[in-house]
């Protein structure tokens, strides 16, 4: 499974594709006015808050996973049909971008990638840039479902955290699994038996991925490959980054969608603190 495209790859093939612009982060969640200042010719922008989430979902965590009607509805308004090919992007070094990647995969768009590097390798590279809004024609893409086997409940995740056959990743910031710092959610910690496993250190200096021998490396350390493996975050946002870095390193991996946030606002879920899994 391809998972990644070079900026100078994607320049040789960008009327090819359905490229969709996923500008959030933590701190800056509303990407809009940053997209019409600039964006890849004829990106269409995607609200990760509104498109890639359901907010009406209660004790879910911060980002719940959207319903399919839900998600088809968005995919057909940025002009998606089925067996197109398409590139996500954002300026988060794919940490948002991933999101939307994990979505469509689980949907069963085939031909999904990640724009390695983002916003910012596609201004190194030089690529043509434009601004405003695009509006694209409808689309008629078909999702019946949202894959069942590519995500868990926290009832699973327990099982599975508490497991010796299985492998929970906790993809948020060390500092945070250790429970030394807890900015957003209710408690401080993390999941008992759960691995940390840091998104950031998927990524060069540069923002882009690091080379697949690297990610396998380091995944192997971590003990993947010996037993399948759950990712979790703060929200299930930068979670999908570790999968589609897991994915580059040939590992199949399954989301816990309502990551942390979902888990810490559970007073009846235990919650371990420290470097040691616990």
């Amino acid at each position: 499974m391809d998972v990644l495209i070079s900026a100078t790859e994607l320049a040789e093939r960008l009327s090819e594709v359905r490229l969709l612009d996923v500008r959030w982060t933590v701190l800056a969640p509303d990407g809009h006015p940053a997209y019409r200042q600039g964006h890849l010719p004829g990106a269409v922008f995607v609200d990760l808050d509104a498109d890639l989430a359901d907010h009406s979902a209660t004790g879910r965590g911060r980002h719940p996973l959207p319903a399919p009607e839900a998600f088809q509805a968005s995919a057909r308004r940025w002009g998606l049909h089925d067996g197109d090919a398409v590139v996500v992007y954002d300026d988060w070094n794919g940490q948002a971008a991933s999101r939307a990647w994990w979505l469509l995969r689980a949907a069963g768009v085939s031909d999904v990638r990640i724009l390695d590097g983002g916003w910012a390798a596609w201004q190194r590279s030089g690529g043509p840039v434009e601004t405003g809004e695009v509006v694209p024609a409808p689309g008629d893409i078909t999702i019946a479902a949202l894959d069942g086997l590519a995500s868990v409940d926290a009832n699973a995740v327990a099982e599975r955290a508490d497991s010796p056959d299985n492998l929970v990743f906790d993809a948020r910031a060390a500092a945070r699994y250790r429970g030394d710092e807890e900015p957003l959610d209710p408690r401080a910690g993390h999941i008992p038996g759960a691995v940390s496993a840091p998104t950031a250190e998927n990524l060069t200096p540069e923002g882009t991925f690091r080379p697949a021998a690297e990610l396998r490396e380091r995944f192997d350390k971590l003990g993947a490959g010996s037993a399948p493996v759950t990712v979790y975050c703060g929200s299930g946002v930068t979670a999908t980054h570790q999968i589609a870095a897991l994915a580059i390193a040939g590992h199949d991996a399954t989301l816990y969608p309502g990551s942390w946030s979902e888990w810490s606002s559970d007073p009846q879920r235990p919650v371990a603190t420290g470097p040691d899994p616990g």
